[in-house]
C-alpha cells in the first residue's frame, strides 16, 4: 500500500530576510501566547522586534539559516529505505516553509492508500504536536485531503528510541572523559526546551514525558556511576518557565566544580537552540563559571538507530489503524494530564456496568 508520512517540526527560517516572519509565525501560534487574538497579535511582533537582532546574529553564526528543514529531509530519506516498498515522507513545518498546506497538496497528488502523522518531538506538547497536528488537519480539509489516518502522539519512553539516545549519550560520555583532568567527574544535564509553568499546570503531559525520557535513557546507558539532572532551556516570554534552567544548571556545575554533558532530550535534530545555544551561548557560561569541563552529546538527525526507532514507531501506528496512537498502542501519560490528546479527543470504552 501507499503509505504518506508526514514528519512534523517547528521548522526554521531559509535565509536572512525571513528571520523575522519566522518568529512572527512562532509567537503568533494560540498554542504558544495564550493571549485573546488582538492581544497575540501584538504581541507577537514587541517580543519578535525585542529580539530582533540577537536572532539575526545567532542565524548568521548558521550561515544565515536553520539547518532544520536540510536535516529533517534527510531523515525522511533515511526512513523511506527504511521502511521500504511504497513509503515516502513529506515534511510539515510549523512556522516556515513547507507549511502544513504545502505538505497536503504534494500528499494529495501523491494519493496515497493511507496516511502516518509521525511529529519528531518525542514528548507531547500542546505547543509542539498540539500545534502541528491542529495546522495539519485544518490544511488537509482545505485541500480535501481524506485518506485512513494514524496519528501518533508520543514515544517519550519507546525503548528503541530510549536506547538510540543512550547510545549517543554513551558516546558523549567516553568522549568527555577521554578529555577530563584525573579526578574531575561529570553530570548529565538533559536540557529540554522549556514552557511557562503556567502551560503544564493547565494539564499539558510535557514536563512529565521528559522526565520519563530521561529515567528511559538512564535505565539504559552503559555508565550506571553518572549522576545526572534535567533542565530547561530556551525561555522566550516573561512567565515564570519550567526550572531549573539550564543557565541556572551549568551555574551549579560551576560551584560544584563538576563537568557537565549537555544532552538535548527534547530534540531530534539540530537546529539554534543546539548549535547556537547549548554550543556557543551555554560553552561560554559554562567558561565564565569555571565549569571544568563542558560538552554536547550528539542528537540523532539521521542515526540509523534513531531511524530504525521511528520506523519501527511507523508499523506499530499502521498496525493499529485509523486514529490516535502512542509507542504503547494506547494512552501513554498519566490520566492527571487533561491536555494530553487522549483526553480530549479519544472517548473512553463504555464499560458494562456504565452502560446498564
Amino acid at each position: 500500500m501507499k503509505t504518506a508520512i508526514v514528519l512534523f517540526n517547528l521548522g526554521g527560517p531559509d535565509g536572512p530576510e525571513s528571520v523575522k516572519p519566522f518568529r512572527v509565525n512562532l509567537f503568533s501560534d494560540k498554542a504558544i501566547i495564550r493571549a485573546p487574538i488582538f492581544i497575540r497579535f501584538w504581541l507577537a511582533r514587541l517580543i519578535a522586534a525585542s529580539s530582533a537582532k540577537a536572532a539575526a546574529e545567532n542565524y548568521a553564526r548558521m550561515g544565515g539559516k536553520s539547518p532544520l528543514l536540510a536535516l529533517t529531509r534527510a531523515q525522511g530519506e533515511a526512513l523511506e529505505q527504511s521502511l521500504g516498498g511504497e513509503a515516502r515522507c513529506f515534511v510539515a513545518m510549523r512556522y516556515w516553509h513547507p507549511f502544513s498546506g504545502e505538505a497536503a497538496r504534494e500528499i494529495k497528488a501523491y494519493d496515497p492508500d493511507r496516511i502516518v502523522l509521525l511529529p519528531l518531538y518525542p514528548q507531547f506538547s500542546t505547543t509542539t504536536t498540539g500545534s502541528s497536528l491542529s495546522d495539519w488537519h485544518e490544511a488537509a480539509a482545505k485541500a480535501g485531503l481524506v485518506k485512513p489516518t494514524s496519528t501518533m502522539c508520543c514515544y517519550f519512553s519507546d525503548p528503541d528510541y530510549a536506547a538510540a539516545i543512550a547510545a549517543l549519550v554513551d558516546e558523549g560520555i567516553a568522549e568527555a572523559k577521554a578529555q577530563l583532568a584525573p579526578g574531575v567527574k561529570l553530570r548529565l544535564l538533559f536540557s529540554a526546551h522549556g514552557l511557562p509553568e503556567s502551560i503544564v499546570k493547565a494539564g499539558d503531559p510535557y514536563q512529565a514525558e521528559v522526565e520519563a525520557s530521561v529515567a528511559a535513557v538512564m535505565a539504559r546507558i552503559a555508565d550506571t556511576d553518572v549522576e545526572h539532572a534535567v533542565c530547561f532551556q530556551s525561555r522566550a516570554t516573561p512567565q515564570k518557565w519550567l526550572s531549573p534552567s539550564t543557565v541556572e544548571a551549568i551555574e551549579a556545575a560551576g560551584r560544584d566544580q563538576i563537568a557537565v554533558l549537555l544532552v538535548p532530550i527534547a530534540f531530534v535534530s539540530d537546529h539554534i537552540e543546539t548549535l547556537v545555544e547549548l554550543d556557543i551561548e551555554n560553552r561560554e557560561l559554562a567558561e565564565e563559571n569555571h565549569v571544568p569541563g563542558y560538552f554536547r552529546a550528539k542528537v540523532p538527525n539521521s542515526d540509523p538507530r534513531f531511524i530504525a526507532a521511528l520506523a519501527g514507531l511507523v508499523r506499530r501506528a499502521i498496525g493499529h489503524g485509523d486514529g490516535l496512537c502512542s509507542h504503547e498502542g494506547s494512552r501513554a501519560c498519566d490520566v492527571a494530564h487533561k491536555d494530553c490528546p487522549w483526553a480530549r479527543y479519544v472517548v473512553p470504552p463504555v464499560e458494562m456496568s456504565d452502560a446498564a
